[in-house]
């Protein structure tokens, strides 16, 4: 639809507006501490009925810098709405806002003791005399993967029973523009930038959020004439609002976690490698010894797919590696139409496959 109609519903949006409801799954909190609140979704009956099934709770694993919306964006691209339908619990750990004062968080903080405590807390939870099976497991979006494999490599006796990484990078030489980064760098060194990040405490979030809006200008440039042509369409306004204000609720990285995701990952190649040094902690990720199922997209702004299915080769421990390629953006692999119609089935089948063995 155009015309006048249009061009005040672009008024009305311009203005701050809103279209529609802001929607959330109804969910219990069972921890809430900084960095940590874990909440499980979903009814008491449908946590009784998956407990008396083959089913295994869910535990999904957020990147640095994004809020768990990715997982609950709204009605019809909810992957917890989702899990729910199939009969599988998520849980959710929250990583919360990243300020200043967070800046000593690195990543073993979270493999070695948010994301281990998260999952204690899960089985904790989800597990009695009427629950069958063992583990837990993870689904991750983009950095959440890196998280989830670092857990598990550092810590191969977690009740893990396998682990999802959705748009995942594993190698950042396969992620433009780092390699042009690495070359222009390496008359100086990494230093600079890693005393840059150490002064700033991090990245901060207004900075994530410019960031992630200029992966995706094509967009924002787009956006004033999908909302003409939608302005009589809530369901597709809707879900626009809904990627606005995940874009705009972004929290930062902490600081030490940026300076070894620039040292680690990009300068160093550690994670392609897949031997990490994190002070006086070795990774080796051939150790993760779990199922695993990764996906990746050539559409893909900000994770090429070639980075993403690098884990293929990587993860020399596993039983088990699948690669499932959908063409869709960074953020639609698990939160737009295509991961509706793609992503979420095929992990529902992998799962699936697992509740059999």
């Amino acid at each position: 639809m155009g015309g006048l109609d249009g061009v005040a519903t672009l008024v009305h949006l311009a203005r701050g507006g809103e279209i529609g409801e802001a929607h959330e799954t109804p969910y219990t909190v069972l921890v809430d501490a900084p960095h940590r609140q874990l909440r499980r979704y979903g009814s008491v009956e449908q946590l009784t009925s998956a407990r008396e099934s083959s089913q295994r709770p869910v535990l999904l694993v957020p990147p640095l810098a994004v809020s768990t919306d990715c997982y609950d964006l709204t009605p019809g691209l909810s992957l917890v709405e989702y899990l729910l339908s199939t009969g599988r619990v998520p849980y959710v750990i929250d990583f919360g806002d990243m300020t200043r004062d967070d800046r000593h968080l690195g990543f073993a903080a979270f493999f070695a003791d948010i994301v281990p405590g998260a999952i204690a807390a899960t089985l904790a939870d989800f597990d009695d005399e009427t629950s069958t099976g063992k583990g837990v497991d993870l689904l991750s979006w983009s950095l959440g993967g890196t998280i989830s494999f670092l857990t598990v490599a550092a810590d191969p006796g977690l009740p893990v029973r396998s682990i999802t990484a959705v748009g995942t990078p594993l190698d950042y030489d396969r992620v433009p523009p780092y390699p042009l980064v690495k070359t222009l760098m390496r008359p100086i060194g990494a230093k600079p930038v890693s005393l840059a990040l150490r002064a700033l405490g991090g990245i901060p979030a207004p900075l994530v959020r410019t960031a992630y809006r200029g992966t995706a200008w094509q967009r924002e440039l787009k956006k004033p004439g999908y909302i003409i042509r939608n302005a009589d369409d809530t369901e597709a306004l809707t879900r626009m609002k809904a990627i606005d204000r995940f874009q705009d609720t972004m929290p930062g990285y902490p600081g030490k976690a940026s300076e070894e995701m620039w040292e680690n990952f990009i300068m160093r190649g550690e994670l392609a490698r897949g031997v990490l040094t994190f002070d006086d902690v070795t990774v080796d990720l051939s150790k993760v010894e779990v199922p695993v199922q990764l996906f990746g997209s050539h559409r893909d702004a900000i994770v090429s797919w070639a980075a993403a299915h690098h884990g293929v080769d990587l993860f020399t421990g596993s039983p088990r590696v699948e690669f499932t390629t959908v063409e869709t953006s960074h953020l639609g692999l698990i939160a737009g139409s295509a991961a509706v119609e793609q992503t979420w089935p095929r992990i529902d089948e992998f799962l699936s496959s697992l509740d059999k063995v």
